[in-house]
């Protein structure tokens, strides 16, 4: 099993930058990617990005303002947010995924998944 844990997340203005953590613990081992998702109130939860934890690759480019990355040393996944709009109010999850796949912008691909963490932005 691994276990995912958010932080990182609040209310910010727009415009303003926010970095969101993802501490993985237990069998991280087996972990090929990790990625983060979000779910907007109202709305089905979307990918945002993901990276391989083995060689650094990243899956999708979310406009350009979101950089993800990663910590081997300290399993750690990182979401850099940077010029929040009020679209970007959502809740973030991070995921774990320990298949092989052209891509990993789909859900069923990810074994675990962390509880998430609230980001809200205001006008």
């Amino acid at each position: 099993q691994v276990q995912l844990a958010e932080s990182g997340g609040g209310l910010v203005q727009a415009g303003d930058s926010l970095t969101l953590s993802c501490a993985a613990s237990g069998r991280t081992y087996g972990v090929r990617v990790m990625g983060w998702f979000r779910r907007a109130p109202g709305k089905e939860r979307e990918f945002v990005s993901a990276i391989s934890w083995i060689d650094g690759k990243v899956y999708g480019s979310p406009q350009g303002r979101f950089i993800i990355s990663k910590d081997n040393a300290k399993n750690t996944l990182y979401l850099q947010m940077n010029s929040l709009t009020p679209e970007d109010t959502a809740a973030y999850y991070c995921a774990a995924s320990t298949y092989w796949a052209e891509s990993y912008s789909d859900d069923p691909l990810y074994d675990y998944w962390g509880q998430g963490t609230q980001v809200t932005v205001s006008s």
